[in-house]
This record gives C-alpha cells, structure tokens and sequence, in this order.
C-alpha cells in the first residue's frame, strides 16, 4: 500500500494516553476524558474550552472533528457539528487546534474522526501534521483494525496512539482484533438505554470492559450519558477511563468556557 510521504518506522515507547490514564491510576481514580467538537462554537472557543478542562481535572481531552453525516453522535453533539461547519470549518483547522491546546496544557489531546478526512488529506500527511502539532492519536469510530494498514505505519512512524473501539455486538475474534491494535485505551461502546435505564445500560458497559480486559486491554474507557460525579464513579469503579461528552457541549452552549470549567471540576471531583 502506498503512502503520501516516506514513513521511517519508529514505534513510540510512551502513549500520551496511556501515560496519563496510568497517571490517575496511580491516584487512585479513573481518567476523565472529556470530548468537544472542533471549532464549536468557532476554534478559539473550543481551545479554551479544551484548556478550562484540562485545568480542572481533565487528564485526556477528545476532538471530534465535524462531520457532515455523524451518524453515531447524539442529536446535541450533531447540532454542534452543523453549527461547526456552517461556521467554515475544514479539517486542516485542527491541527491548529490541537496545537493552541497543547501549547497551553499537558493533557493528552486525541482526535477522533471518521476516517474519510483523514484519507482525503493523507494518512501520512494527517499523522505528522498531528503530532507536529502536539497531538497524542487519533479514535477511529469506523476504522477496523484489518482495514488500517497505513495508519498502523503513519502511527508508529509519528509515535502517535490509536483508539479502536469494541462494542456488545463485537465477536471474540474482533475483539481480540480492537485491543491488539489499540495503544493508548479501548474505547467501549454501550447500547444506549431511554432515559431512566441506568442499571441495565451500565450491566451492559460493564460486560464490554470486562470482555476487553479479558481479551487483554490495559485501559478500556467508556461513556454512557454521563453528567455528574456519581455517574463518573459509578463507570469508574470498572473501566480505567470515563468518557463525558454531550454533557460538555451542552454546557458550552449554554453557559460558554466557564460553564464547561465549573462542569469539569464537578465531573472530576475538584468542586461539589
């Protein structure tokens, strides 16, 4: 398979991601990771925003670059991305975002994206731009482990991590498939339940962490609507990581950089 530019192989020997969930880990807490759309509501904002949460207790922070047919995010996060892309926001934006929050903070920036973008600028480009720009990797929601030949080389060239997800429906054998191809976590997706459906919703997630460590996962994260701190220790006392998103882009929306900050410091404990 041919390339964009010449890759040199150097596998990194430290995950940005895996550094700073172990970081928590040995606090004694699951990592937050708090997801935003990029350039929502315009790409200062979103940086920030991104810097508001790292400040208060975010370890990990997640970029959804905007997508015109998000067919696996919510009606709050899909309203974000439309208004992201009617704003004027192309793809090559995100490296300066990325850039503007690792300038700022130590978290762990990963970008998650459909992979479409990526192929259109080039595995190879996209992956130094990315980690020129300070970024940690990339989560790859349709992306298959037997499908990701280039990104597996652009990855290691550029020392960047790589988020497969797993989810109840994944068979033994895509499992296993997710999990060796990850570095940095395993992303866990749960069947979403109607509101109110807490305990069986979280049997679910849980089952999926519980297969991922099985299968050999150091950290599997996961997120299920969360939106306070009883949800975050609830997931947190089985996954490594807890994913929050809607809740974080509904506060932006609503209340701007402040109410994101004050909604972080709740999440992770920092403020009652």
């Amino acid at each position: 398979m041919t390339t964009d530019t010449p890759i040199n192989h150097v596998v990194p020997t430290e995950s940005k991601a895996a550094a700073a969930i172990e970081k928590a880990r040995a606090e004694g807490r699951p990592a937050l990771i708090c997801y935003l759309p990029a350039g929502f509501p315009d790409a200062q904002t979103t940086i920030d925003a991104a810097v508001a949460m790292a400040e208060n207790g975010a370890d990990v922070i997640e970029l959804g670059i905007p997508y015109s047919d998000p067919v696996m995010d919510g009606q709050v996060i899909q309203a974000a991305t439309v208004q992201a892309l009617e704003g004027g926001f192309k793809v090559a934006q995100i490296f300066d975002i990325v850039r503007g929050i690792t300038e700022r903070c130590d978290a762990a920036v990963l970008v998650m994206t459909y992979w479409n973008p990526v192929m259109r600028l080039g595995v190879a480009e996209f992956s130094r731009r990315l980690a020129e720009a300070g970024g940690a990797g990339l989560i790859t929601p349709d992306l298959v482990p037997d499908e990701a030949a280039e990104w597996f080389a652009a990855s290691d060239a550029h020392g960047l991590d790589r988020v497969f997800l797993v989810a109840p429906s994944s068979t033994p054998k895509r499992l296993a498939e997710a999990v060796e191809a990850s570095r940095g976590f395993v992303y866990c997706v749960s069947i979403m339940g109607v509101t109110g459906a807490r305990t069986s919703v979280a049997a679910t997630a849980e089952g999926v962490v519980a297969a991922a460590h099985a299968a050999g996962a150091e950290r599997a994260c996961v997120g299920l609507g969360v939106s306070n701190r009883s949800h975050v220790e609830e997931i947190g006392s089985y996954a490594d990581g807890v994913i929050v998103g809607t809740a974080l882009v509904a506060a932006l929306r609503d209340g701007g950089v402040e109410a994101v900050a004050d909604l972080t410091a709740r999440l992770s404990g920092r403020k009652d």
